[in-house]
């Protein structure tokens, strides 16, 4: 196996320096967009190792009309960190999670878990939904990085958002699918949130909270729209008494062992960065 370069892990450790109106930004919207985080090494480097690993991972063959929403959405594989040393460098990276814990305005940063995104050619949109409503996480300080393995233009489907929408509850008790879809979008049609969509240069990542209400076009172009995410969490962050069934799942399935009521300690998720 080819291991990582040693000037992509000099790279990975480098601070990204934000300015305070970029975390004021984040604040108040709750997801900002940086460019430059990843040079052009390092983008084509991991572009190749996590859809080399996607395509061993993914047992998805129903053609694109067999399949629901959802699943015409993209291909979801989880937690490849554990899969690849190489893709675990770029996960556990202090460059990622100091960003992550400086947006949060937070003392460290926790994994929660990682997952690859890849929407297909034709694959359709992604429904308007808001993550936490997942997680059994007992704060707001959560924060997704989405970081595209290309250029990304509009009509590839870059993430899209509803800009401050963290500060609506209507609409957190819903799954992602069609019906979030409908009644999230009726819900921002008689709000003042800006929506947001705008394309992505390579390098550019996207920061958001897990409370934002966002979603993703469909991918109208001939090649694949190659997404890795990581999900991180306060380091101090405690497992809350799930609310739903999914939050029981992710319970189960990405800190197994935490105790309701504790921090989340866990071998699955490491303290990436702190101060």
């Amino acid at each position: 196996m080819q291991t990582v370069p040693s000037s992509i892990l000099s790279f990975l450790a480098e601070p990204y320096p934000l300015i305070d109106a970029q975390i004021r930004f984040y604040d108040a919207n709750r997801y900002c967009k940086l460019k430059g985080v990843l040079n052009e090494e390092t983008l084509a480097f991991y572009a190749k190792v996590i859809s080399d690993k996607v395509a061993e991972m993914s047992r998805e063959e129903r053609p694109l009309t067999q399949r629901d929403t959802y699943g015409k959405a993209f291909l979801q594989l989880f937690n490849l960190w554990r899969e690849d040393e190489r893709i675990q460098a770029l996960v556990f990276s202090k460059r990622l999670a100091k960003i992550a814990t400086d947006l949060m305005q937070t003392k460290g940063a926790r994994l929660y878990h990682d997952q690859a995104l890849y929407k297909e050619p034709g694959g359709g949109f992604t429904p308007w939904h808001a993550d936490q409503y997942y997680w059994p996480l007992e704060t707001d300080k959560s924060v997704t990085a989405w970081m595209p393995l290309q250029a990304t233009p509009l009509e590839m489907g870059p993430l899209e958002f509803s800009a401050g929408s963290h500060q609506i509850v209507d609409g957190r008790e819903l799954e992602i699918g069609d019906e979030s879809e409908i009644a999230i979008q009726q819900k921002l049609r008689v709000t003042d949130f800006k929506h947001v969509v705008e394309p992505f240069e390579p390098g550019e990542i996207s920061f958001h909270s897990g409370w934002v209400f966002h979603r993703a076009g469909a991918n109208n172009t001939a090649a694949m729209r190659r997404v890795m995410t990581v999900i991180y969490m306060d380091r101090d962050m405690r497992l809350k008494q799930p609310e739903n069934k999914n939050q029981v799942n992710d319970w189960n399935t990405w800190c197994p062992g935490a105790v309701v009521g504790d921090v989340i300690d866990t071998p699955l998720n490491p303290l990436l960065f702190s101060y």
